[in-house]
């Protein structure tokens, strides 16, 4: 997540990179980025007694992700964008934060892309260096104090990495990716344990449009260009952040309680009459099952065309979810789920991918009883008899899944027998009045999976702790007490 490249003289080269990097610039509305400045910008260190912010938010998974030694509260993403260059991109972002130490120096994520300025609170940055895949470190002009809100200003350019950056085969593009996409298109603290609330500011050619998160605002119109705003006012986790850009056919409309909602389109994709009133039941009967929808917008962005194969098919992109080809109710239900489980709360660190995809996954079978299924007998038998032996299905434990599995398959096969466990273990009570305690509890934040434990055990006034130790935590089939609770004891194989 190149540059232009030309074979004149070096300074011809130079000056001639330089004009056609500001008139394209210009031509999107975002400010001229001299592809070279950054080199400009390495004027020197920090004194030896420094305090230096950290290059990762501790994740065990992921060490790089995210950074130390400060909060971010805002991003203002500002993105200029032409189909007919699909390569390449121009951007002017401000980060938002809080220090939480005092700081000589700190770190942004920002993969490959190529920086012409930092301004540390409209100062320039005495020094911008790169350290490794996509750590961005600055040295402000002077020390920001532990408890000081100040803003960064990041100006850059070019081709953004295919991990979070994926074109569509007209020349369109869908920002998304999990765990750590985000960091392709815009500089962060990329780690779901530091959220804030998202502004983005996109302009294109006209006939293209730009979604993103959030509620829109303003279209404007200017020199065959088009400048389209969105916000997300509840605080979001950078993986959650997205922008797609397409000529997309767009729906507007509302919930029954007013919530607006906006529905788009690629070329290509299935546009069913029937989706808008099956997203607003899907909505209403998953809030009826884990407590008031956390946003005040909603919808769906659906691309086609992807050039990338191995693109994310569908991601919970926080408020208005993407899906590849169409809506369906089974892939709804799922990334719908994750509003709650996810995004609204989210992880504590990638160890806890289970409060997300065991519950959203669950959420699947929740419809499809909401649709008439016994889940007893067409469900959890059902499945219990095509893998109680077989190793493989239970080797990978819930929580803590390991390096590499943060999203195993398990989390969502097992996970979902879990949940369906847990539910007959402690009454469907007990069982969804954990959940709603959850989204209450956590609304906006972060928790982890130990958490999530603790609760149901408070709630139920149970002591689950062998229940997920053999469930969550478990690497063999669980013991016949937790495999078999309550009513499923008639499903015990003989």
């Amino acid at each position: 997540m190149p540059g232009i490249r030309r074979a004149d003289p070096a300074c011809r080269t130079d000056r001639a990179r330089r004009a056609r990097g500001a008139r394209r610039a210009r031509g999107l509305g975002i400010a001229a980025v001299p592809l070279a400045a950054v080199g400009a910008l390495l004027l020197g260190g920090v004194p030896a007694a420094a305090v230096i912010g950290g290059p990762g938010a501790g994740d065990p998974y992921f060490p790089d992700d995210g950074n130390s030694g400060y909060d971010v509260t805002h991003y203002d993403v500002r993105l200029g964008y032409d189909p007919a260059h699909p390569g390449h991109l121009d951007g002017d972002t401000t980060v938002s934060a809080l220090a939480t130490d005092d700081l000589d120096r700190f770190d942004l994520d920002l993969k490959g892309l190529k920086v012409a300025e930092v301004l540390v609170d409209g100062h320039p940055a005495r020094a911008v260096e790169r350290a490794g895949d996509h750590e961005l470190v600055v040295t402000p002009s002077g020390r920001l104090r532990r408890g000081q809100e100040f803003t960064v200003r990041v100006r850059y350019s070019g081709k953004p990495d295919a991990e979070g950056w994926h074109t569509l085969q007209d020349g369109g593009a869908d920002a998304l990716g999990e765990p750590h996409g985000a960091s392709s298109w815009f500089p962060g603290n990329d780690h779901p344990s530091d959220k804030a609330t998202f502004a983005l500011t996109a302009t294109v050619p006209t006939g293209w449009t730009a979604i993103g998160n959030g509620r829109p605002g303003p279209t404007t119109v200017d020199g065959g260009l088009t400048t389209y705003r969105w916000s997300e006012d509840r605080p979001m986790a950078t993986y959650l952040a997205t922008v797609a850009i397409d000529r997309f056919t767009v729906q507007r409309y509302s919930l029954a309680d007013g919530t607006p909602v906006v529905d788009a389109y690629s070329p290509g994709a299935l546009v069913d009459p029937g989706t808008p009133k099956l997203q607003a039941e899907v909505i209403s009967f998953l809030s009826s099952e884990f407590g008031p929808y956390p946003f005040d917008s909603a919808g769906g962005i659906v691309v086609s065309g992807l050039s990338d194969p191995n693109a994310p098919i569908d991601l919970e992109t926080q408020g208005r979810p993407t899906y590849s080809g169409g809506m369906f109710d089974a892939s709804m239900a799922h990334e719908i789920t994750h509003q709650w489980f996810g995004d609204s709360v989210s992880f504590s660190d990638w160890r806890d991918g289970c409060i997300a995809e065991c519950v959203a996954q669950y959420a699947n079978q929740l419809w499809n009883e909401h649709e008439g299924m016994d889940l007893d007998a067409d469900f959890y038998e059902a499945v219990l008899k095509d893998n109680l032996d077989d190793p493989s299905f239970w080797n990978v434990p819930l929580y803590d899944a390991g390096a590499g599995h943060e999203l195993d398959p398990a989390l969502y096969d097992k996970g979902s027998l879990m949940m369906h466990a847990l539910r007959r273990t402690v009454g469907d009570a007990d069982f969804f009045a954990t959940l709603k305690g959850w989204t209450s509890r956590y609304r906006y934040g972060n928790a982890s999976w130990p958490d999530f434990e603790r609760l149901a055990s408070e709630v139920s006034g149970t002591d689950l702790g062998g229940f997920f130790a053999a469930w969550a935590h478990g690497t063999t089939v669980p013991p016949d007490t937790y495999l078999y609770p309550g009513s499923l004891a008639e499903f015990r194989t003989p």
